[in-house]
């Protein structure tokens, strides 16, 4: 599937293929950390975290 996008969707020559893969990778990575992780979080328990004195 990945192959395919990227020898028949992408348009351009090979260093501009990878110049757009790169900067769509950076811009999904970019969402998921800017929105996505952050609304997760409120309904993640990894975040709880309880220490016991002594």
């Amino acid at each position: 599937m990945y192959a395919w996008f990227f020898r028949k969707v992408l348009p351009g020559p090979l260093w501009l293929r990878i110049l757009t893969t790169v900067f769509l990778l950076a811009a999904v990575v970019y969402g998921l950390m800017e929105f996505v992780f952050p609304w997760l979080s409120d309904y993640s328990p990894l975040g709880e975290v309880t220490l016991d004195d002594g």
